[in-house]
């Protein structure tokens, strides 16, 4: 069935207007009568029949409500260091698909990637627009934000403020099972770095900040499969996969 997400439903009706409207209309070309999905972005599913559509306005009345199978028990912070080229775009659309809440761009000593301003919104409009699409595509109940660039330090302190904090560097020997059977998952905070990796200065200022510093095994994952093995390997361990 067709899912899109709306800002919020009032009562028993819902409308969905612009782009996804006009690609109801004319790409999928729906008629009235007929049933589709919109998310409210806060965890709820309002299964919903075509009441009125128009190129630019679709009006619908909500047939049932229930909780969004596809959001996941946990929430995942993913704090991820910018890599090259569209390496972050992967990033994202996989994070949003497996099931993370946020995602924080940071800027590390190892960035080769370091966009003025006016680059980085644009960077930030398009991977925002990437994690709704991903949203959409895989049945989330919310889109997970891409939120403004920090620096490593600032990341950190806002990692303190999570039950767990883990800081992924690839000279960390502790492993990562032995943290996720001990402690609780319900809100997890991950960081994980570009192609070079982290500075061993970077790596003591997480450790001195309480961040757990830990490994994802003994072989050296690229900077866009680390973020999605550090997602499945909490999310296995919390039950959601």
């Amino acid at each position: 069935m067709p899912r899109f997400f709306v800002g919020r439903v009032e009562g028993q009706s819902a409308v969905i207007e612009g782009e996804d409207a006009r690609h109801i209309a004319l790409a999928l070309r729906m008629k009235t009568g007929e049933m589709l999905t919109v998310c409210d972005s806060a965890g709820q599913d309002y299964q919903c029949v075509i009441r009125r559509i128009q190129p630019d306005r679709v009006e619908l009345q909500v047939q049932a409500v229930e909780p969004s199978a596809g959001e996941p028990g946990v929430w995942i912070t993913l704090y991820q260091a910018l890599p090259k080229g569209d390496k972050m775009e992967t990033i994202i659309q996989k994070s949003v698909e497996l099931g993370v809440g946020r995602i924080v761009p940071v800027l590390t000593r190892r960035c080769v990637s370091r966009p003025d301003p006016k680059a980085l919104a644009k960077k930030l409009e398009r991977w925002n627009r990437i994690a709704l699409e991903a949203a959409k595509q895989c049945g989330r109940g919310r889109v997970p934000p891409v939120e403004g660039l920090v620096d490593f330090r600032e990341a950190v302190q806002q990692m303190k403020a999570a039950p767990l904090g883990i800081f992924f560097y690839e000279n960390a020997a502790t492993p990562l099972k032995p943290l996720l059977e001990r402690s609780p998952l319900a809100e997890t905070a991950v960081l994980i770095g570009s192609e070079g990796g982290f500075e061993p200065s970077e790596a003591a200022y997480a450790q001195e900040n309480g961040l757990h510093c830990c490994s994802l095994g003994s072989r050296i994952l690229r900077c866009e499969t680390a973020p999605l093995a550090a997602i499945t390997a909490i999310l296995y361990q919390a039950g959601d996969i």
